[in-house]
């Protein structure tokens, strides 16, 4: 197992692409693939006569008066990465975003759709004559429009924490509110979102042949996923969970997906240890229930649904690990996985060049007896195995309980050279903790399985009132997180794993970033999962210390098979006034922002659109 991409040669970004084109024909035709960058002011005005705006939204609000958009100014930005136009095995387009509840406008005491925003998005679309994407957002970031105060005043909109607080926050200034995942339509949210939904469609399908054509892609709702507190820096906490949601209504379908699931009370408590004597007396659990045994179906923290958490981070510039196995009580029991995205530590240590450095393991210890176990992360190399990290895991009795007779000392650990002998390699274990205490409830392992349920469910929703609506079924594609690409988060906050597969009536969209956006872990989730003719809604690598990281990402998905990715994200407000010395948001593509490697992202489309 490579746990590492290999470092080959410092190909400039001509040279790779050059090289990927030389590459093995594929057995069948593919469609071009198209790089659509979110392009921030496309619905703002292209000119003014001073030529400044104050901001985004001063120039937004100042264009939707006069019902002008910035098409001039973006045609102009995509022609410097792709002159002459749209042609060949990649084509440079665009990314309009349309916020569904921002569409509204209140008009004498109701929410009406202001028409005239819908018609400034088709307007766009027909005179911008690029391949587009339309991104039709709906979740926790569609909070811009003034009907935001209005939803977060009613309960019934939003998901709910264990103590009936709502989860609101902000993410690198943006704010959020954690819409519902319920789909009822007779929830506010949820009948405006929706009645946007159809109003858009209806005029996508109302647009000229040529335009529809040029449409590759619609991606659905956004980013969705269950919410938690912290949201811009608490994704990788196991251990005082606090998530969505506990709203009456979700733990209502609780309680009913519980019975789909188990048909009756006598096999739900069979399966859990409980006594209930109907569905209604299940509550959800909530919180750490470590110091009261008693209370295990209540029991809830990172582990509480059996799967413990191993992982960490290897960094090995030569190449001198073949692989990490997880030892229990001596004995091999799995093989490690590696090149998840670890960012924290390409941003913290200037000798790691590359993010993919992070490795981890979800060990099931849902049927282990009470008692202590050795764990050991094992490093096999050239020398024999050596040893990166142990700890001790201490299985307390759960639900349901488990017979563990006398409790055991510690497993036996295996007598191993500590990896740090090799003075090149870095590494740390960072789950578990060095002594771990666990208790599995399987009522917790259903709350997971419903609350991701949720999550597809709702994606679901959107799809079917797209197709209702018109939208055709080959150009629908989700707008997902990918949590599991990260081996230092928590994917269990965000509860997105069903929301992802081959088997999904939408087509896929993946979000990447960082070492996600091109790593052996990406080629190895979309082969695995059989994603096909899939999208990636965001991209960027934010990686600037191997300048062909964003060539490399970019070719692998067009070998993989993406219909379209979209770069995150170039800006019409910025270009047209960034003042010297002013200081550029690093996810900004332009060719003059190295922050994140945006200048080198923006050189890596200029030469995959000259094949």
């Amino acid at each position: 197992m490579n746990f590492r991409l290999q470092a080959g040669l410092a190909l400039s970004a001509a040279a790779l692409v050059a090289s990927v084109a030389a590459a093995p024909a594929l057995p069948q035709a593919r469609r071009p693939l198209v790089i659509a960058p979110v392009i921030e002011g496309l619905l703002i005005c292209d000119a003014r006569p001073d030529n400044e705006y104050r901001n985004l939204i001063d120039a937004r609000s100042q264009c939707a008066a006069h019902n002008n958009n910035a098409v001039e100014a973006a045609a102009s930005l995509l022609d410097a990465l792709e002159p002459g136009g749209p042609r060949g095995a990649v084509q440079v387009g665009y990314t309009v975003t349309v916020q569904l509840l921002s569409l509204y406008r209140k008009r004498e005491g109701r929410w009406a759709i202001d028409e005239a925003r819908i018609k400034r998005v088709m307007d766009v679309l027909n005179a911008l004559k690029r391949p587009a994407v339309l991104y039709l957002a709906a979740n926790h970031f569609d909070t811009s429009g003034e009907i935001t105060s209005f939803l977060e005043s009613d309960p019934a909109n939003l998901m709910h924490l264990a103590d009936g607080s709502v989860p609101g926050s902000a993410y690198f200034g943006y704010k959020i509110v954690p819409y519902t995942l319920q789909t009822d339509e007779s929830i506010p949210v949820n009948r405006l979102r929706f009645d946007a939904l159809r109003r858009v469609a209806a005029s996508v399908v109302a647009l000229p042949k040529a335009t529809r054509d040029r449409l590759v892609a619609i991606t659905l709702a956004g980013e969705v996923h269950h919410m938690f507190p912290n949201f811009e820096g608490g994704m990788g906490n196991f251990e005082q969970l606090s998530v969505t949601d506990y709203s009456p209504a979700s733990v209502a379908g609780f309680r009913r997906w519980l019975r789909n699931a188990y048909r009756s009370v006598d096999a739900l408590n069979q399966a859990t240890g409980a006594r209930y004597g109907s569905f209604e007396e299940v509550q959800p659990p909530a919180r750490s229930m470590l110091a009261a045994h008693a209370n295990a179906l209540q029991h809830f923290d990172g582990a509480a649904d059996g799967w413990l958490a191993v992982s960490g981070w290897l960094w090995d510039p030569k190449h001198r690990i073949a692989g990490l196995e997880l030892y229990v009580d001596g004995q091999s029991v799995a093989q490690v996985p590696g090149d998840f995205n670890r960012l924290d530590v390409y941003r913290t240590l200037d000798a790691v060049d590359d993010p993919s450095v992070g490795f981890r393991h979800d060990l099931d210890f849902s049927s282990w007896a009470p008692g202590e176990y050795a764990l050991q992360v094992v490093a096999r190399t050239a020398a024999g195995n050596q040893e990166l990290g142990h700890a001790t895991l201490q299985v307390e009795a759960g639900a349901p309980p488990r017979p563990g007779g006398e409790q055991r000392h510690a497993g036996r650990l295996v007598r191993l050279p500590a990896l740090a002998t090799l003075s090149d390699v870095r590494a740390s274990l960072d789950l578990p903790k060095p002594v771990q205490k666990v208790m599995f409830n399987r009522l917790a392992r259903d709350w997971n399985g419903y609350r991701a349920w949720q999550v597809k469910e709702f994606i679901a929703s959107m799809y079917r009132v797209a197709r209702s609506a018109g939208l055709p079924a080959d150009k629908l594609y989700s707008h997902q997180i990918l949590p599991r690409a990260n081996s230092s988060w928590n994917a269990q906050f965000f509860a997105t794993d069903d929301s992802v597969g081959a088997a999904l009536p939408w087509k896929q969209g993946i979000n990447t970033y960082g070492g996600a956006a091109g790593s052996t872990w990406t080629q190895r989730y979309i082969q695995e999962m059989h994603l096909t003719d899939y999208g990636v809604p965001e991209f960027h690598q934010q990686q600037w210390k191997r300048p062909d990281a964003a060539a490399r990402a970019l070719a692998l998905h067009q070998r993989l098979g993406a219909r379209f990715v979209s770069p995150y994200y170039m800006s019409v407000i910025g270009d047209r006034n960034q003042k010297a010395g002013a200081t550029l948001n690093r996810m900004e593509i332009r060719p003059n922002n190295s922050l994140d490697g945006s200048d080198q992202l923006y050189r890596a489309i200029q030469a995959m659109a000259a094949q």
